[in-house]
């Protein structure tokens, strides 16, 4: 079963050429400005805020060890946005205070102020970004499935791409993205963006095999660190940058639904010591992930039983330490806020966020 059969719309028309004529598909109104959250028709409508039956402590932060961290005390899930179609690839940006995410199927992304919690569209066509992140200098960098390429942003607003092609072809349609502190980009190239015209645009499989491959940060070249997973995906560092952590979610195609961590050496690129860290995914799968400050990894939780909904967090030793449950299938988080401690949590229709007791390990 691939991924995105999962979802219930139906594929839209087949698209026009890269080169500044990508369209959106018919978009759905944003939601966020209007405290009103419209799920569609014949779904239960949630205001934005507090969820349903928050109380301090909040019953959707489930804490499994007193390792876990998950809030303050004080604090709730609150959902802050909705009116996405599918919420992917958040990521924060310090600088401006903003909080920026992907609508794939619409085309678009979105920008979310923290000063009055301003939600609206930041860039579209966005060529059906995915996953970003910010680099050292607080450039967002970006996945687009239908470009099949990985770009940035730089200060003055022009755009850069960082790598389009592998051995003479383009990529599937990379996914996921990290920025090391030495500069390198280390993205992940399943083919979720060419499987059909959902999430970009159907197109033949290129790339004999579905990689995660490094751009370095000075010279720019492009190398392959990995080509032994089904379909990967979500990846991050450890706070020391020792750790490369990548999930696979092959489980779409007869494979695992598993996070796999590498001993990573940073400068040279190589992976060694690969085992599995976290496996208990099934029926459902993990698809993004970030790290905090004492190395615990807190991913994403869907497709499965609908009571595992949310954000799972494990130990570096792989215990599961706690859960945030949702009432939509999550995809992806990212850590925020001036202090990075506000967590933010793109599943399905809407943007979640909470306050932790920790912070986010992410650069800058």
């Amino acid at each position: 079963m691939q991924r995105r059969g999962f979802l219930t719309a139906a594929a839209a028309g087949a698209g026009a050429a890269l080169a500044g004529t990508v369209q959106a598909r018919e978009v759905e109104p944003l939601a966020g400005e209007t405290g009103i959250a419209n799920m569609g028709t014949g779904s239960a409508v949630l205001p934005l805020g507090p969820l349903p039956g928050s109380r301090y402590p909040d019953q959707h932060i489930q804490a499994l060890d007193k390792r876990f961290k998950g809030s303050p005390g004080t604090g709730a899930v609150e959902r802050v946005a909705t009116g996405l179609r599918w919420a992917e690839g958040p990521a924060y940006l310090r600088a401006g205070r903003y909080f920026v995410c992907s609508d794939i199927p619409n085309n678009r992304q979105i920008r979310l102020l923290a000063e009055d919690n301003h939600f609206s569209v930041f860039r579209t066509p966005s060529y059906n970004s995915n996953g970003s992140t910010v680099d050292p200098q607080g450039r967002l960098v970006t996945c687009e499935h239908a470009g099949r390429r990985v770009v940035r942003f730089e200060h003055d607003g022009t755009i850069t791409i960082l790598a389009d092609s592998f051995d003479g072809k383009p990529f599937n349609s990379p996914n996921d993205v990290v920025v090391a502190s030495n500069g390198s980009i280390w993205f992940s190239d399943p083919t979720y963006g060419i499987l059909g015209n959902y999430e970009g645009f159907k197109h033949p499989i290129e790339q004999k095999t579905r990689n995660v491959y490094r751009v370095d940060g000075q010279s720019g070249q492009v190398t392959k660190v990995i080509d032994d997973f089904v379909q990967p995906n979500g990846l991050c560092f450890s706070p020391d940058e020792k750790k490369l952590y990548i999930i696979d979610s092959g489980i779409t195609e007869g494979g695992p639904a598993h996070i796999r961590v590498f001993d990573v050496d940073i400068d040279s690129g190589k992976l060694t010591n690969g085992r599995v860290f976290a496996e208990n995914f099934a029926p459902g799968f993990t698809d993004g992930m970030r790290a905090d400050i004492e190395g615990n990894i807190w991913c994403s939780m869907g497709w499965g039983d609908p009571k595992e909904d949310g954000v799972r967090c494990y130990a570096p030793n792989g215990d599961m330490i706690g859960k945030i449950h949702l009432p939509e299938t999550c995809a992806n988080l990212t850590f925020g806020g001036p202090l990075r401690n506000r967590l933010y949590i793109c599943a399905s229709t809407s943007v979640y966020a909470l306050y932790v007791n920790t912070q986010g390990a992410a650069m800058p």
